[in-house]
């Protein structure tokens, strides 16, 4: 368990630079549809965050921002004719879409609670549990080699100031849940940055994440992060409230250490379908009982003369099933951590988010991506990509749509860096 902190410290490499290089890409002929919408609770009309969408029978998909907004584009090639929208605790929607690009489109979903179907509890064991769901990995979820692709956005803020916002299209090469990640890769195919030319916005620290996130964060591919027979005589399970995900009942067993180990362990809720007992989410954070152990945990590099102080490191991994088996989704890291400089009176505060969402991919013919080619530790994302300008840089890739936040902080920062 400690081997797979250390391989995976130095995954985000989150370094504030400036970059000259520009490259466009363009794209002629245009073989695709764009749905565009917001996605509300259909009783209180507040925006959902985080909202899965996604093309029956196909793997292409997406998430909502923190406004509830959503961008999708749809190959031609498909005939898709819907949509499906899926959300913890909602019942599954459907949205007929048209052969032509749809703007604006609402899309209120129903809370399920009073639909769950009682689940019984008592007499469960909740470590049985879990230790069940973990004999089923290979039969819930892909046997096959597969090449994903998918959306990777990081950012960083100073305060509440964006200093930071680096984004890429990314392809995963996974291999079959009945084999160890070892030979699992990240390939950077794509990115932008736009950086804070302020030098006081310098910052050098190397923390977990980065887009090996979608290797390294797969909860039930790296069973060191929690899910081995080792890693379970450390933390004590609990039967939690039930819940509904994609119209299908989940038991939620919360789990937190019952041990003190020399590095920092995990708290935190797994979701557990009850039909074929397949893991669909995870939600979970780093321990802060030891600080210093918290600090081992995410931090590889920093400059001399700083503190790094941590205050909450928080990870979130869904998954989705389709035609029998389980394949990997969403994923997030947010890390907040003070940093404290000699001859500085203040200490200040960062936060940095990192997300990826698989957006498409194929099994059939799931090339290697070359050695050469793979994002590895000590990389950083900076290096990968070059400089925010133009608006049609992602073509018909699917993305996460920025927040309005976002968006205004990139064109403040798109403005500091043309003067």
């Amino acid at each position: 368990m400690k081997t797979t902190f250390t391989k995976i410290a130095g995954l985000l490499a989150a370094v504030i630079m400036i970059t000259l290089a520009a490259p466009s890409w363009s794209q002629d002929v245009k073989d695709y549809i764009t749905i565009k919408g917001v996605v509300k609770d259909k009783v209180t009309r507040r925006a959902l965050e985080f909202v899965n969408i996604s093309v029956p029978g196909s793997n292409i998909g997406t998430v909502t921002n923190i406004n509830g907004e959503f961008s999708i584009k749809i190959k031609d090639s498909l005939n898709a004719k819907n949509i499906k929208i899926s959300h913890l605790g909602y019942s599954n929607h459907t949205q007929h879409i048209r052969k032509e690009d749809m703007n604006d489109v609402q899309i209120f979903l129903t809370p399920n609670e009073n639909l769950l179907e009682e689940i019984t509890v008592l007499g469960f064991d909740a470590e049985a549990l879990v230790r069940r769901a973990m004999s089923k990995i290979e039969t819930n979820y892909s046997p096959n080699t597969a090449l994903l692709e998918g959306f990777y956005r990081e950012t960083i803020r100073k305060r509440r100031t964006y200093i930071n916002v680096s984004e890429a299209i990314i392809e995963v090469y996974k291999t079959p849940y009945s084999q160890d990640l070892n030979r699992d890769m990240v390939q950077v195919y794509k990115g932008r940055k736009l950086i804070s030319p302020n030098p006081q916005d310098t910052l050098m620290v190397r923390l977990l994440g980065g887009p090996t996130l979608a290797v390294y964060l797969d909860v039930v591919k790296n069973p060191d992060l929690m899910l081995s027979e080792e890693a379970l005589t450390y933390y004590r399970f609990a039967i939690e409230e039930s819940a509904m995900i994609d119209d299908r009942a989940h038991y939620v067993v919360s789990f937190v250490p019952k041990v003190s180990l020399p590095y920092a362990l995990h708290y935190g809720k797994l979701y557990i379908d009850k039909d074929n007992l397949a893991f669909t989410k995870a939600v979970f954070s780093v321990s802060m009982d030891d600080r210093n152990k918290a600090t081992q945990a995410i931090l590889k590099k920093k400059p001399a003369g700083m503190q790094f102080k941590p205050e909450d490191i928080t990870f979130t991994v869904n998954y989705k099933q389709r035609e029998g088996k389980t394949y990997l989704s969403y994923l997030r890291s947010e890390i907040k951590f003070k940093c404290d400089w000699k001859k500085r009176l203040f200490s200040t505060n960062y936060t940095i988010v990192s997300e990826a969402v698989i957006t498409g991919g194929k099994e059939d013919n799931a090339s290697r991506i070359p050695a050469k080619l793979a994002f590895r530790d000590g990389h950083a994302l900076y290096d990968k990509v070059d400089s925010f300008y133009d608006k049609d840089f992602w073509e018909d890739y699917n993305i996460i749509e920025p927040d309005e936040s976002l968006e205004s902080a990139v064109n403040k920062l798109r403005r500091a860096n043309s003067k």
